[in-house]
């Protein structure tokens, strides 16, 4: 594997030890809601500005990285840094500290799900707690746009992908495409500036090395369990379709939900529709990357088809699902991270990541909006409008608890300076009194 370094990133005074990093890869993991945007604004907030553990364009170049790679990139993101912090070790202790938070969250609500249904006072919490989230949301969007458009180009570029995905429908990888093209073009004839500390060369045997480790614990444990259960098993069935899952899901959760609803409910019918709706209701309100939705459907579909104790497959399709999902994000990182300083040295690359930046920030909007909409109102419908496609609310059923709750998570963050924790434990709370005083 890549020779493991510890380093600090970008001046900072003093390089932290592995356990003070230790800590705050916790922290980050169970306060890591909101998506992919109140993720990478929470980490920017610990990582560039409270810790100094890595400068801001450092930071600005491994998101830009991460968002070329399939897979959740807020979790990549606290690898990548994980990894120049403490080498192997680091990487892999800040990206399981990201997901195994919410992942076990995940794990005992699936479990409630399966057994119990819908659960009166749970869904009356995540009226709270989806409240406080979206406020969370808007105060990282704000942020992320503050710190990656720097220019009138990045700010054309943010509301041409905005309009792109929202109103389009153009695919994420196609935006990202298109971002590129016009950073690297914008980006000839640039000089490229001298390396503050030499830039070493990373040999390809070892490149290669590291990918193939990574490739065979990704792939051969769910090979044997396909062999050992047989290939029409569900558990095989999980290990495979979300395996070539997780090489497609650029965007994020919201990107790949259609596709993936459709072959969960149509082809394999391991749920019900509207049960895919209520597992990325979990995800929304729980730590962790939006794609633990998948977790949801691996345990539901293999406790109710895997056979034997339910609930023992039940935890074993969730098991299978988050190594199908997540293995493959480390191989992405520890394969791909020693390049990210040689691409950010060459001008014209360094400028198609910054585009890329900058149609980040518009999609990261569009995902807020549709949460937004999901969130305030109960029923949405689609307008056309020539080649535009609206998602448009009907007004009358805007939900009033919840939009009264927002306006207070709004005032918490923004007015009092109320942390995340306190935000969403008060949203939540108000959230339970209503539904105890029967209204909402």
């Amino acid at each position: 594997m890549q020779k493991e370094t510890e380093t600090v990133i970008g001046g900072a005074a003093s390089a932290p030890t592995f356990e003070e990093a230790l800590q705050v890869w916790l922290k980050i993991g169970l306060l890591s809601f909101g998506g992919p945007a109140g993720q990478i604004a929470m980490m920017h907030k610990v990582l560039v500005d409270e810790k100094k553990w890595i400068d801001e364009p450092r930071y600005l170049s491994a998101l830009n990285f991460c968002m070329l790679l399939p897979g959740p990139e807020a979790m990549q993101l606290a690898t990548y840094v994980g990894w120049r912090l403490h080498g192997l070790k680091g990487g892999l202790t800040a990206g399981l500290l990201f997901v195994l938070p919410g992942a076990l969250v995940v794990l005992v609500l699936s479990m409630l799900y399966a057994a119990f249904g819908k659960l009166a006072i749970a869904e009356a919490l995540f009226v709270g707690v989806k409240a406080a989230v979206l406020a969370i949301v808007v105060e990282a969007l704000l942020r992320v746009a503050k710190r990656a458009l720097r220019g009138k180009t990045d700010w054309l570029i943010a509301a041409a992908a905005f309009v792109a995905i929202f109103c389009l429908g153009v695919p994420f990888p196609v935006i990202v495409l298109a971002a590129a093209l016009v950073g690297f073009a914008r980006g000839l004839g640039g000089i490229a500036p001298a390396a503050s500390v030499p830039i070493a060369a990373v040999p390809i045997a070892s490149t290669v090395r590291t990918a193939a480790i990574w490739l065979a614990i990704w792939i051969l444990p769910l090979t044997a369990l396909a062999v050992l259960l047989g290939p029409d098993h569900v558990i095989a069935q999980i290990a495979w379709f979300f395996s070539k899952l997780a090489v497609v899901t650029f965007g994020g959760a919201y990107a790949v939900l259609a596709y993936m609803a459709q072959d969960v409910v149509q082809h394999f019918r391991w749920l019900q529709p509207g049960e895919m709706l209520d597992g990325l209701g979990l995800a929304e309100t729980t730590p962790g990357p939006l794609i633990l939705v998948t977790e949801f459907v691996g345990y539901l579909a293999a406790h109710r088809q895997g056979g034997g104790v339910p609930v023992l497959m039940g935890i074993l399709g969730a098991v299978v699902t988050l190594w199908a999902t997540f293995a493959p994000c480390f191989l992405w990182i520890f394969a791909g991270a020693p390049y990210v300083e040689r691409l950010n040295a060459e001008p014209r690359l360094k400028s198609a990541l910054a585009a890329v930046t900058a149609a980040v920030v518009g999609v990261i909007l569009n995902l807020s909006v549709w949460f937004g909409l999901s969130v305030l109102f109960r029923r949405l419908g689609e307008q056309s409008y020539g080649p535009f496609k609206l998602l448009l609310p009907e007004l009358a059923s805007v939900h009033l608890p919840t939009l009264g709750l927002s306006v207070l998570a709004v005032v918490l963050l923004f007015v009092l300076h109320r942390g995340i924790i306190t935000t969403l434990a008060v949203c939540g709370a108000l959230a339970v009194a209503l539904w105890m005083a029967g209204i909402g």
